[in-house]
Formats: C-alpha cells, sequence, structure tokens
C-alpha cells in the first residue's frame, strides 16, 4: 500500500514540531530560574499569574486584527520572531546578590556551636543530611564582637599562642573560620511551630584565625559568648537552602532592576506564544478544512518536538552544570533562538487563505456565551487551567524539594527531562493521535469530564510520592489531561466558530483557559506552596478537581434531561450540523 502525504500539511506539521520544540528547552525552566535567581515561590507565582493575563489580552486583540484584515500570516511570523528574540534576552538578566546566612555563634561550658533560625519545611536537619552525608564543611564566620567577648578570644582560643591579641581589642568584628559536621545536625523545638532551629555541631572545637589554629573554647565558669554572624561555607547549596525563607518577596523584587528585566522579557515571550498559538491553530484547522478530526495529528507533531528537545535540554543543563550549587542555562536558550530560528522558515511556506469573512466578528462571537452549553465549556477551561498551572508552573519546584529529601545531587535537570520526555512521547503523542477516534466515540462532554477525573488521579498520586523518580510512570496520564483536553479544547472552538472568526474564536478560549484558569492556578499554588507545602497543595488540588468532575457530570445530566431536545450526548460534530448548538435547535451526530 502506497503512503499518501498531503504536502499542504507538510510545512503545518514542521510548524508544530519547531515551534514547541524551541520553546520546550525554556518554558518549563523559567520558573526554577526564578527561584534560583533570588525570588520567592510567591513571587513566581504572581509572574505566572500576570502572564496567562497577558496572554488573555493579547491572544483575542490579535486574532481579532488577523481575522479582522487577514493578516494571518504577518502575524504568525512576527509573534515566532518576537518569541525568540524575548527568550534569548533572558539569558542576560544578571542574579540579585544573595546574602549570606545568618547565624548565631554559641561559645560556652566547653562547648561550641552554630545555631540558624528560621522558617523551614518539616525535618530541614535530615534534608541536609540526606545531601551531603557524612561531611565536614569548612565555613568563614564574621561575626559582630563586643569587649567581653574579647577576653574570651585572647585568653581561651588564642591561650599560649605567639599572635598579640590586645591591638585587636577595640574592633567591633571578628573573622575566623570553623568547620561544621553535616551528620548530626539538630533541630530545636521552638514556641512558634513555624520558625525552627538548626544546631550545628563543631567537631572538636576547631578553627583557625590568622593562619593559626586554634580551639574555640570557652571555660564553664565564665560568661558565654553568643554573638551574631554571617556565615560563608564556599556551598551554593547550603547557602540556598539557609537562606530559603529568606527569597526575595514581591515588593523587594519589584524594586530591584534585574527582575523587571526579566519579567518584562517574560511578557513579552508569554505575547508571541500567545499569538502564534492561537492563529497557528487557526491556519491549521483552515487547511484541514472539513477534516477537523485530523487535528490531533497535526499537533502530535508538537509533542514531539516539546518531548524530544525537552529531554535533550534537561540533559545538557545537567551536563554543563557544576555537581553542586546554581544550574547553567545557557545552552537552553541559544537551542530555542536556532529551532524557533527553523521554525519561522518553514513556517514561510504555509498555504492558508481565508475563506470566510465574517461583517461582525465580535456580535458572531458574542452569540456564543447565550448557550448554556457553551458556557459550560468555557467554565471548564477554567478548571483545567487552574489544574493545569500547577503541572506546568510548580511540578519542578516539587520534584525538587523531594530530590534533596531524598539526597539526590546533580541529576535533577536530567529528571525533569525525562519527565517532560514521557509527557508527550508517553502521553501525548498517542491521545493526540486518537483524539479524532475518542472524540467520535465518547463525544466532547465525555471527554471533558475524563480529562477532570485525570487530573485528580494524578494530582493524589503526586501528593503520595517519596521518591522523585516515581514520578515517571505518572507523567503517562498527560496524554489524558493535557492531549485529550487539547484536541478536545481547540476542535470544539473551531467546530462552534461562526464562520470568519476562527482565529478570533480560538484566541478566545486560549485567553479563558490561560488568562482565567492558568492565572488564577498559578496565584493561588503559589500561596499554598509557600504555605503548607508543595505535597498538601496537590493533595488539595487533587481533591478539588474530583469534586468538580462530579459537579460537571451531574450539570451535564440536567442539561441532557432539561434542555433542548437533543439526540443523545454531545458528539463530535461537523461544523455545519454544530451551529445549531448556537440557536439551541435539533442537532445531529457524525460518526
Amino acid at each position: 500500500m502506497k503512503l499518501r502525504i498531503d504536502k499542504d500539511l507538510v510545512p503545518m506539521k514542521a510548524h508544530y514540531f519547531l515551534f514547541n520544540g524551541g520553546t520546550a528547552p525554556v518554558v518549563p525552566f523559567m520558573p526554577q530560574l526564578a527561584r534560583q535567581l533570588g525570588y520567592s515561590s510567591v513571587v513566581v507565582g504572581t509572574m505566572y499569574m500576570i502572564l496567562p493575563i497577558i496572554g488573555m489580552l493579547a491572544k483575542p486583540l490579535f486574532g481579532y486584527i488577523a481575522d479582522r484584515f487577514n493578516r494571518h500570516r504577518f502575524l504568525f511570523l512576527a509573534g515566532q520572531l518576537i518569541t525568540a528574540v524575548a527568550f534569548f534576552l533572558i539569558m542576560f538578566v544578571p542574579a540579585v546578590d544573595k546574602p549570606l546566612p545568618e547565624v548565631q555563634f554559641h561559645c560556652h561550658a566547653g562547648i561550641s556551636n552554630i545555631r540558624h533560625c528560621d522558617i523551614y519545611e518539616k525535618q530541614m536537619e535530615k534534608t541536609l543530611e540526606n545531601y551531603y552525608g557524612n561531611t565536614t564543611l569548612a565555613c568563614q564566620m564574621h561575626c559582630a564582637m563586643k569587649p567581653e567577648y574579647w577576653d574570651i578570644v585572647c585568653d581561651n582560643w588564642l591561650a599560649n599562642k605567639t599572635s598579640n591579641c590586645a591591638s585587636n581589642r577595640t574592633q567591633a568584628s571578628l573573622n575566623f573560620t570553623t568547620y561544621i559536621s553535616t551528620r548530626d545536625i539538630v533541630e530545636l523545638p521552638q514556641l512558634h511551630s513555624k520558625v525552627k532551629c538548626l544546631n550545628f555541631i563543631i567537631p572538636s572545637d576547631q578553627g583557625t584565625w590568622n593562619a593559626q589554629n586554634i580551639t574555640l573554647y570557652c571555660p564553664k565558669n565564665k560568661s558565654e559568648m553568643d554573638v551574631n554572624c554571617t556565615m560563608d561555607c564556599h556551598d551554593a547549596y547550603l547557602n540556598q537552602q539557609l537562606n530559603q525563607a529568606r527569597a526575595m518577596n514581591t515588593s523587594e523584587a519589584m524594586a530591584q532592576p534585574e527582575f523587571w528585566f526579566f519579567f518584562g522579557m517574560l511578557i513579552v515571550s508569554w505575547i508571541g506564544m500567545a499569538v502564534v498559538v492561537s492563529i497557528g491553530d487557526a491556519i491549521c484547522f483552515g487547511i484541514l478544512g472539513e477534516r477537523h478530526h485530523l487535528y490531533g495529528k497535526q499537533r502530535l507533531c508538537g509533542s514531539l518536538g516539546w518531548g524530544l528537545f525537552a529531554v535533550l535540554a534537561g540533559l545538557l543543563v545537567d551536563k554543563m552544570s557544576p555537581s553542586d550549587g546554581d544550574k547553567n542555562y545557557t545552552i537552553v536558550f541559544w537551542m530555542t533562538l536556532v529551532i524557533l530560528g527553523f521554525d519561522m522558515l518553514a513556517s514561510t511556506k504555509l498555504k492558508h487563505t481565508q475563506t470566510h469573512m465574517s461583517a461582525n466578528i465580535l456580535k458572531d462571537v458574542g452569540q456564543m456565551f447565550l448557550s448554556m452549553r457553551c458556557v459550560v465549556f468555557f467554565l471548564w477551561c477554567v478548571a483545567i487551567g487552574l489544574c493545569t498551572a500547577l503541572i506546568w508552573n510548580f511540578i519542578f519546584i516539587y520534584l525538587e524539594e523531594l530530590n534533596v529529601v531524598h539526597g539526590s545531587r546533580s541529576s535533577i535537570k536530567t529528571l525533569e527531562g525525562l519527565v517532560m520526555g514521557i509527557q508527550c512521547f508517553g502521553g501525548e503523542l498517542p491521545f493526540f493521535f486518537m483524539s479524532g477516534w475518542i472524540l467520535k466515540r465518547i463525544g466532547h462532554v465525555n471527554a471533558m469530564s475524563l480529562v477532570l477525573l485525570g487530573f485528580g488521579v494524578r494530582f493524589i498520586l503526586y501528593s503520595m510520592l517519596q521518591d522523585p523518580w516515581y514520578i515517571l510512570p505518572i507523567e503517562l496520564l498527560n496524554g489524558v489531561t493535557f492531549g485529550l483536553f487539547y484536541a478536545t479544547m481547540a476542535s470544539y472552538a473551531s467546530i462552534v466558530a461562526p464562520p470568519g472568526t476562527e482565529a478570533t474564536m480560538q484566541s478566545l478560549v486560549g485567553a479563558i483557559f490561560e488568562g482565567v484558569g492558568v492565572s488564577m492556578g498559578s496565584q493561588i499554588g503559589g500561596q499554598l506552596f509557600e504555605a503548607v507545602s508543595g505535597r498538601t497543595t496537590f493533595e488539595i488540588f487533587g481533591i478539588a478537581a474530583f469534586i468538580v468532575f462530579i459537579i460537571h457530570v451531574c450539570l451535564q445530566m440536567y442539561l441532557n434531561r432539561n434542555g433542548p431536545a437533543e439526540n443523545g450526548t454531545v458528539k463530535y460534530f461537523a461544523p455545519t450540523d454544530a451551529m445549531h448548538m448556537l440557536n439551541e435547535q435539533e442537532y445531529s451526530s457524525v460518526s
């Protein structure tokens, strides 16, 4: 049997492959990069609340312009260009200055130790012990001094030493090096539940001062030494963990020009992606014509590109980064610039002409809000957006928390790349391929309910994770929660769109999904991650998804029983038949 290839669809497949492949190296890593730059989870959640709102405004605006002035191709290529440039410029965002951890140095009754009190996740001492094992770190201390403390230093630390200590008694600070053990870290109980203190043991009370070995000894019959210090162990991971509650909050971030450059480039890139995605889907359905059921087979090329380059990006980031400390994301920005450049070249080959023009686009689209089924569809898009935000913006932050507790060091980006690879190859690809068949068999309404159920199961499984690598089989559910969802949303929107409003309709649905749903989910997720931990956040969202699933099923059953006379449940409609939904007339399904 000879394989027939529709040459008109080849550039469309190439676009989906290259655009998703070009954004895959950067989009998933931006929340982690923001955390690495010094911003808190609340700041990340706030940014990803605003970004979908920007997309919500941009999509209908540029969709309307494309339909009104028939400028689909120009806006499509312009969106790709500004997306590539904006993401590339993020590479030059400088990190904010990160303060050294503030600690208290205690020396009394012949025992010296270092205490750090802050707002920690549970069992931080186990997290550090699992990460470092039995390790001794050399840490430089810069401590504020009082005159009586100099008596202890000179008489006990420097006893029988040749150094002249008298000249230092007037100085307000003391700099010395001590050693801390990561094996026996003790969490001290506090009156306030949110504040925890970690007690670091100093093996044998050993240290150095002015290149001399000293014993950090305080006799029992003398007053104790209790001073505030900053501690630099020359270990980026330890500094990050001890300063986690001191990550920059929203007001502090807004005072930094580096933040506005970073956030500004994200806004520009989000606008570009919004234009490309919404107009690209409209162009795709325009080329397909009456073959709407083939959309999934075009869109699966995007999943293929996303999965391939996401895995590659994760491997390269780990390979080019030091084993400890901050990750080096330089390679992903270059990958995005080059791949999106090829996408622009492929997109110039698209053959698309708009066959219908709407006399009044706003009025035609506005009719949809008079249909109860369409309103329920829009609300479903909001609910899915709430759930999707948690995966897009916080799943990798959650994995990195689990990774630390489990004692892993340098393979987290490889795991994250594998997660995206399984999401695409094991989940999205087969469901995009079968989406037309599935929608014909079970209908859009049942598909919508199935997506909500999939999110509930997925989130509850996340909340039960202990070893982060066990997430890999769970990611197969991405086929239901994104592959089936996106095919359902895009095809449903295309089918019910009045002629001449295709780009506007795709933009509107995308704006509702991202601008309302993802935006709200990002803010709620960021607040919950900060307040109750990632594990509890996924548990809350999982229970909520099950509740919404039950409500959606009951609501659709009510509409079927009490709504206009219809032949069974909502099936996969041909474009002409589906238009009857807007007029609330009878319609027939197409098998």
